[in-house]
């Protein structure tokens, strides 16, 4: 016989009986107890005049080997991410009811006005703060002025550049470094208090539903108030 190969019937023909709990199953397929069994029966039922070749059989126990180890790799990883999940998820429900910094242009103006953080990722001679409204109307432009690099908080009182008193509700919020044609598009993190977190399946972060904001990822949060 020519190894593993001839009781599972994947080459040649044996008149060998496979194991009750090995019929039918491939090598992909064997557990570990299905894969000692076969040896033991092969052992049992060997040729005399055509012994086993003990350096094939020797690759198929190390290919076996590898093929059991991988797939108890593969069951750690699943195990680790089910459990990063369950933690990602405590993390998440404990934030109701807070306030948080996660990264949106889309803000909410209440009676308390709306704020909010720039980040540079360098020092800048000039950052500037655009509101617009729902409609995409610029209504107030803040200068802020000679920044360095890091977050930078700012807010907005709810008036516009006339003095006028804008209506609650949620507005687009665009920071830029420098002036002119040379200005570049800063991000920005919204501060709003965190409503209800829905729980994703297959490994995602969780959402969190952001008071004016709107859905937003975990993995968007950058600081707990």
């Amino acid at each position: 016989m020519n190894g593993l190969d001839a009781l599972m019937g994947s080459s040649g023909s044996s008149n060998t009986r496979q194991p009750d709990d090995a019929q039918g199953k491939s090598m992909q397929d064997l557990e570990q107890k299905d894969f000692f069994n076969l040896m033991m029966t092969q052992f049992q039922n060997q040729d005399p005049f055509e012994p086993m070749d003990s350096e094939k059989m020797m690759g198929q126990l190390t290919q076996f080997t590898t093929a059991n180890g991988i797939s108890q790799l593969q069951q750690s990883f699943k195990d680790f991410a089910s459990e990063m999940s369950q933690s990602q998820a405590l993390r998440a429900g404990s934030l109701v009811g807070r306030n948080v910094l996660a990264e949106s242009d889309t803000m909410r103006l209440d009676e308390g006005g709306l704020s909010g953080v720039a980040r540079l990722s360098e020092n800048t001679g000039s950052l500037t703060v655009e509101i617009h409204d729902g409609a995409g109307q610029k209504v107030r432009e803040i200068a802020m002025g000679q920044q360095d690099a890091g977050d930078v908080a700012f807010s907005w009182d709810g008036r516009n550049d006339d003095g006028e008193m804008m209506p609650a509700g949620t507005y687009e919020v665009r920071a830029r470094a420098g002036s002119g044609e040379d200005s570049v598009a800063v991000q920005t993190l919204a501060s709003a208090e965190v409503q209800s977190v829905s729980l994703e399946g297959d490994g995602q972060s969780p959402r969190l539903n952001l008071a004016g904001v709107g859905d937003v990822s975990l993995d968007s949060v950058r600081h707990i108030q």
